[in-house]
């Protein structure tokens, strides 16, 4: 399903942002809410939004005034303000950011499903209430899917997916491709009461506040203690005036009705909710008035011991929703990265990658100690247990929740490193922070293979990813645009030639496919013998947005994978498939959970390493036998022809710009 023109219901703080990312994405928009002052408030949020990007943009000479004036009326003119539903009859998808209470929500819905034709997804931006009960207010529940930005919606990158009871795949899939095309990081999830990043942080920070209001301390304190113990960007009193207390107070009361006692409610934040004192969000005071606190307590806060707790809480309901199948390893860590802002740049981690770092043995030993001190509430979750029983520690032991290399002695190569285990080899990109696929990674992986094929003891090789949250987001374009004529065909040249011997030498290869694998990323796992995809695994040939054609095998190896009609659609539409479509279609040969990827990979290699030789060499040399180099040679000369083009150079131009682009068919 496609999105040519987008509605929002709700012009609030929340439903005029939202209506400015969709139109700052050249997407027409329609903001509709019940009063035309509520409209107008709304379209005057997202002038102030985009005005404030754009002067940013000058500034920094990326744009001139005249070009932001021009931009400005360009987006604004996309935002169409109603108080009626008339022009809802072509929309391809809604977005509700009604007040939170269901009986709205579900008013809204049934009119929606009323005035927006068939196909139109509806979604909801609810930070926490049932997708499910939402949409037995339609007729098309399986097209009912959660859509949660984050405060502030023009600054906050994720976007929660909520997959309701019966929602259907593919519109989880086409709201997670509606999300990229606004520019926002999507997670995937299933619904429970506060679906991920607020049910994590609300966990955490409930430690805070029953500390708090148990111990009497003083809430300035707490708050530099906090920020300065870097388990956070903020202190949680600080962040709470900033995201608004109703909002907070609302959705901690949910959590505690959810799940109970172990996700508290502050009772002087519910205080000051009571008197109208909702935080800066509203324009007013909340737990600071001028700066000083609202809140009674002057103890001393032990901000050490408060940050462990809120770390270790953090670890354990990030483990709950794992065990629960809510939602994969990586799109937990990276929720509250994108959403709650975990920053490992700022030395910042989100629960599994810091548990990792921590050493999981240290991190259960800590977490029996906390269950003895304060109760049941941080019992060490079993996958923990099970992965210290089995001796998967962290980056030291090689595997925790995540896979880390351990390279192998002597001379490695910059971007590509090589690890040996007996008769199987593991080759780790390392070209953070995406793992393009440059020059200098092709030529890198090239002396790996090299390395491997000459040994005489590797039967079989894998290629994985070192960062956790990308396999390969595709190739690196500003460096490709950087070449002359013959550099380029020499690099493609040989880049085929290495590709090509991926899939014939007696070598046998498995692509580790963790998460992204975009363009040229998804072309090299194609080159593999084999492809295992982690549950969070994303595929995609998105070239064509850019005005180019695959330009490593993709237009020949994926419809020998997929099939003509699928590989079709893949390169002409360019939006990503998730993993589990992946392996219907053919692409993955298996869907593993996150933290056994590596292991799983790996017994894949081993297997085919114990093969004979000759005979790996002869199945893979006349497996699928047909005219695959010239079809290659009829992709490079595809791919030359596309990537001199006007249309690529406006394409790439706009891509580095983060803008879309203007095609001219030359």
């Amino acid at each position: 399903m496609f999105v040519f023109k987008a509605a929002v219901v709700g012009a609030g703080t929340m439903g005029g942002e939202i209506a400015q990312a969709i139109a700052s994405s050249d997407i027409p928009v329609v903001l509709k809410d019940i009063d035309q002052k509520f409209v107008d408030q709304g379209l005057e949020k997202a002038r102030e939004v985009t005005a404030g990007q754009l002067d940013r943009l000058v500034k920094k000479e990326k744009l001139t005034a005249e070009q932001a004036d021009t931009r400005l009326e360009e987006v604004i003119g996309l935002i169409e303000g109603t108080t009626g539903y008339e022009s809802f009859g072509d929309v391809d998808f809604v977005i509700e950011a009604a007040p939170e209470r269901m009986e709205i929500k579900q008013a809204v819905f049934a009119d929606l499903d009323q005035v927006t034709p068939g196909h139109a997804i509806l979604a909801s931006n609810t930070s926490s209430l049932s997708i499910s009960e939402m949409a037995e207010a339609t007729l098309r529940p399986e097209q009912v899917v959660g859509f949660h930005f984050f405060y502030p919606a023009s600054v906050m990158p994720l976007i929660e997916i909520v997959e309701g009871d019966e929602t259907d795949p593919e519109t989880v899939q086409a709201a997670y491709n509606f999300a990229q095309a606004i520019r926002k990081q999507p997670i995937t999830c299933a619904e429970v009461p506060g679906f991920v990043v607020n049910r994590i942080l609300n966990s955490a920070v409930g430690e805070v506040w029953r500390a708090q209001e148990e111990r009497g301390l003083a809430i300035k304190k707490i708050d530099e203690a906090v920020a300065g113990a870097n388990v956070a960007p903020m202190g949680p009193f600080f962040l709470g005036d900033l995201l608004g207390l109703d909002t907070i107070l609302h959705v901690a009361e949910h959590l505690n009705d959810a799940y109970g006692d172990s996700f508290y409610v502050h009772q002087g934040m519910k205080k000051l909710v009571a008197d109208g004192h909702l935080g800066a969000k509203s324009g007013g005071d909340g737990f600071y008035a001028d700066g000083e606190p609202q809140i009674a307590g002057d103890a001393e806060p032990d901000g050490e011991a408060l940050a462990e707790l809120m770390k270790l809480k953090a670890i354990v309901e990030a483990c709950a929703l794992l065990e629960e199948g809510v939602c994969t390893v990586r799109d937990i860590d990276l929720g509250m990265m994108a959403g709650a802002g975990m920053d490992p740049r700022r030395g910042i981690f989100p629960p599994f990658m810091g548990a990792d770092l921590a050493g999981l043995d240290e991190v259960l030993s800590k977490l029996e100690r906390a269950a003895e001190e304060h109760g049941e509430r941080f019992a060490p979750p079993t996958i923990i247990r099970r992965l210290v029983a089995q001796g998967r520690l962290g980056p030291g032991a090689g595997q925790g929740f995540y896979a880390y290399p351990r390279p192998d002695e002597g001379e490695q190569a910059d971007t590509v490193k090589l690890e040996t285990r007996g008769e199987v080899a593991i080759a780790w990109l390392a070209n953070p922070p995406m793992n393009a696929i440059s020059p200098q990674v092709i030529k890198d992986l090239g002396t790996v293979w090299e390395r491997v094929t000459s040994s005489g003891e590797v039967g079989a090789m894998v290629i994985a990813s070192s960062i956790p949250v990308v396999f390969s987001a595709g190739a690196d374009i500003k460096a490709f645009t950087q070449m002359d004529e013959d550099g380029g065909k020499e690099l493609i040249d040989s880049g085929h030639a290495l590709l090509r011997d991926l899939g014939r030498n007696r070598v046998s290869t498995v692509a580790a496919v963790n998460s992204l694998a975009f363009g040229g990323g998804c072309e090299l796992t194609m080159a593999c013998d084999f492809r295992i995809a982690a549950e969070s695994a994303v595929f995609g040939q998105p070239e064509i947005k850019l005005g180019i054609i695959p330009g490593f095998g993709g237009t020949q190896r994926l419809p020998r994978l997929v099939g003509a009609e699928k590989a079709l659609e893949m390169n002409l539409i360019g939006d990503a498939i998730s993993a589990g479509e992946a392996e219907a279609y053919g692409l993955a040969n298996r869907v593993v959970a996150d933290h056994e990827l590596l292991d799983a990979a790996l017994a894949w290699a081993r297997k085919l390493a114990g093969q004979a030789p000759v005979a790996v060499e002869q199945v893979k040399e006349v497996s699928a036998a047909g005219d695959l180099d010239a079809g290659i040679e009829a992709e490079k000369r595809g791919f030359a022809v596309a990537f001199t083009s006007e249309d690529a150079r406006e394409g790439i131009g706009a891509f580095l710009a983060k803008r879309t682009p203007k095609w001219k068919g030359r």
